[in-house]
């Protein structure tokens, strides 16, 4: 019996861990009321980063170089996103209607369903038809009361864009400390849960920076391709919503092998229709096959052949992110495109480093064991951070000359170096 209790764990330590997971389970909690919020958060820091590491390096501060990179980089995409988003929703809803499955995907893609009904209601009809709000019907009272309703639904949604950008903004600036104490956490950079940690962290740039790399490229593209078609299009025929489309075209393009045909061929056949309709004669129908001929260059050939190998798919394989980025919208809505590849990169990492051993009863060691062409190898990670630090740190300051002897040029030899810049480490 005294051997026993020996193995057990004392009173006060026992309530440390029942406190500990009860702040855990508090946690879980208020992050699973807030999922958007947080994979938005967690987007703009993995899709920033890189661009703030190098900002720090030419700045010298990293709560400027997180400022610089929040205000010039990620709050213009976010506004971008809203946008585009608000744009398609006016369109599908005028088309489609409440009732149909198109209109419902596209509010749930894009977060109108996620407000209360009289919000959506309001809100919908103001973006639908934006100066009924200033109809002679109805009293003064109920315009006003319409109005505010709607606002609460467009102040709501910016208010959630903003508290997501701070939180990538206080990642940025603070991510070396935040390693740094996850890093004691898990055990030291030789524990297994480290090598898991660094393996997730490089996926999550990887495909987050890749991808919105490939995406803003993408988009130009095919927006200025857009407009040069409008600019040399015969009359009465034009393409519609060029950003929009544009933009369209370049979330399309991350997926493979439909890229932006998806959006690109609707157009042309738009543009044979018009060409039919108008009745021009056989100079349109030449144009049309023309400007499909320059899309399938230029929106097809040329995003997958050069701009997707150095873009995106750097350290995963493009096919085996395809799920993620179709099913997550539709499972989880419009956040869903956020956390699905959150979600994937975990679950691989896990499978590629601990599932074997678990399933074989052996160590588990901080490597990938099966996949090792697929995802990131933690040792690599481990290296390519040691040699950045090691690059990074500043020359020691030579000793100042003295007249002294021979031994106090010994001591001064003898005594430690300056501390490094914590600034100077990688995330």
């Amino acid at each position: 019996m005294n051997g026993l209790t020996d193995h057990l764990p004392s009173r006060s330590r026992l309530g440390w861990w029942a406190f500990v997971l009860l702040l855990g389970v508090a946690i879980a909690y208020v992050v699973g009321s807030f999922i958007g919020l947080t994979v938005l958060g967690l987007f703009g820091y993995y899709a920033t980063r890189p661009i703030c590491v190098r900002l720090r390096s030419v700045t010298g501060s990293r709560q400027l170089a997180a400022t610089l990179t929040a205000l010039s980089v990620l709050v213009p995409i976010l506004l971008l996103l809203v946008v585009v988003g608000l744009r398609l929703f006016q369109v599908v809803q005028r088309q489609f209607g409440d009732g149909e499955f198109v209109g419902t995907l596209v509010a749930r893609i894009t977060g109108i369903d996620a407000l209360p009904a009289e919000q959506r209601e309001q809100l919908v009809s103001l973006l639908l038809n934006p100066s009924s709000i200033l109809d002679a019907g109805g009293s003064v009272w109920s315009n006003v009361g319409a109005a505010v309703t709607a606002l609460q639904g467009v102040v709501g949604g910016l208010f959630l864009l903003g508290l997501a950008t701070t939180l990538a903004y206080f990642l940025l600036a603070n991510d070396t400390d935040v390693s740094k104490t996850l890093t004691e956490l898990v055990g030291g950079r030789d524990s297994t849960a480290y090598a898991y940690a660094i393996a997730v962290d490089a996926d999550l740039e990887s495909v987050f920076f890749g991808n919105l790399l490939f995406v803003v490229a993408s988009s130009i593209l095919a927006t200025v391709t857009y407009a040069a078609t409008n600019l040399v299009a015969p009359p009465g025929l034009q393409v519609p919503m060029v950003l929009v489309a544009g933009f369209l075209t370049g979330l399309a393009s991350l997926i493979p092998v439909v890229v932006g045909k998806i959006v690109y061929i609707p157009i042309v056949a738009l543009l044979g229709f018009q060409a039919v309709s108008t009745d021009q004669g056989q100079g349109s129908l030449v144009f049309v096959g023309v400007v499909l001929v320059a899309y399938v260059l230029l929106l097809d050939i040329l995003p997958q052949s050069f701009l997707q190998p150095y873009l995106s798919g750097r350290r995963l394989n493009a096919i085996l992110l395809l799920f993620a980025y179709l099913l997550g919208p539709i499972l989880f809505g419009w956040y869903g495109i956020f956390l699905m590849p959150i979600l994937f990169v975990l679950v691989l990492e896990a499978i590629r480093i601990v599932l074997p051993e678990l399933l074989s009863g052996e160590p588990i060691r901080p490597e990938a064991s099966v996949a090792e062409d697929i995802g990131t190898d933690p040792e690599e990670v481990h290296a390519e951070q040691d040699d950045f630090q090691g690059d990074s740190d500043p020359d020691p300051e030579p000793e100042p000359e003295s007249d002294s002897d021979s031994d106090s040029d010994s001591d001064s030899d003898s005594q430690p170096k300056s501390d490094r810049d914590p600034d100077q480490g990688r995330s």
